[in-house]
């Protein structure tokens, strides 16, 4: 049945889930858990992951009131786009309405969740593949803008610790033009971009993707337009009480994502990092406590 204005997801599943067959359910219990994974992910990636059948996919969508499994995906966008639709003056107007609640308690509860959503979000074949790309890629160029830019700084400044092929495009007098010419299918280009999305991200997915440089995403909703460019991507839920998204996710994928590059990079790593920790004495860059 197909209506002009459709269903949620999940009302939808609920209203027929007592008429549908044990493998119609699996399939229907998958997408209600996973709807980051139905909007981002390709039906045979989500048929592999769930163990069930592409056409029962097909099947449960026409069930629960879609025309086919491409308006449910659709449907499943729409819903995950919702999340941004609230301005930052909507959410600091909440956060005041709200002032009497101690802030401290949910801001934690939203950071926990979001981290351990890692688990489910988080396809570990997929993270593998993104870690053996980085390490054996050319140069890896990382690019971010606005809020996400500290965080492209705190993910180059862990890894130059044990690999000098990386480099923040676009900061510290580095033009981004500068950082993306000359790039090539060795090389790669991470991008960190969250919602509101930088223009300039776009536009460096679009070009390092024209020069043929392998692009990895970090972002919080297939609603990034520089997605279409990516080979790889990753999304981190952002929930936060606060007027602005939550980032702890992202620091605990970057945070992942180094620590197996070492692992991977054996004694070569750590003779770099002692190399680094005996420059770093040398300059008296810490404070001997």
């Amino acid at each position: 049945m197909e209506t002009n204005s459709p269903p949620q997801i999940r009302t939808a599943i609920s209203a027929s889930y007592a008429e549908l067959s044990e493998t119609l359910r699996i399939a229907a219990d998958y997408i209600a858990k996973n709807q980051v994974e139905i909007a981002t992910r390709s039906l045979r990636s989500v048929a592999s992951a769930s163990g069930v059948s592409p056409a029962s996919y097909t099947r449960l969508a026409r069930a629960i009131g879609y025309s086919d499994y491409e308006a449910l995906r659709e449907q499943a966008r729409s819903e995950l786009s919702k999340r941004e639709e609230d301005s930052f003056q909507d959410k600091a107007r909440r956060l005041r309405s709200d002032a009497d609640l101690p802030l401290l308690p949910r801001q934690v509860a939203a950071c926990i969740d979001n981290i351990q959503s890692l688990i489910d979000d988080i396809d570990p074949e997929l993270l593998e593949q993104v870690v053996d790309r980085l390490a054996s890629s050319r140069k890896i160029v990382v690019i971010g803008a606005l809020a996400s830019a500290g965080f492209t700084d705190y993910f180059a400044y862990l890894a130059k610790w044990f690999d000098d092929r990386w480099m923040v495009a676009g900061r510290n007098g580095t033009a981004l033009g500068t950082a993306l010419s000359g790039l090539g299918p060795q090389d790669t280009v991470l991008i960190i971009s969250k919602h509101p999305y930088a223009h300039r991200s776009v536009r460096a997915a679009m070009v390092a993707a024209a020069s043929g440089a392998k692009v990895i995403v970090l972002t919080d909703s297939h609603a990034f337009p520089g997605l279409q460019y990516a080979d790889f991507h990753f999304i981190q839920r952002t929930e936060s009480p606060n007027f602005f998204s939550s980032y702890a996710a992202t620091l605990v994928l970057i945070e992942t994502i180094t620590g197996m590059l070492v692992a991977r990079a054996g004694s070569e790593a750590e003779a770099r990092i002692q190399e680094v920790e005996k420059h770093n004495r040398l300059l008296d860059e810490f404070e001997n406590v």
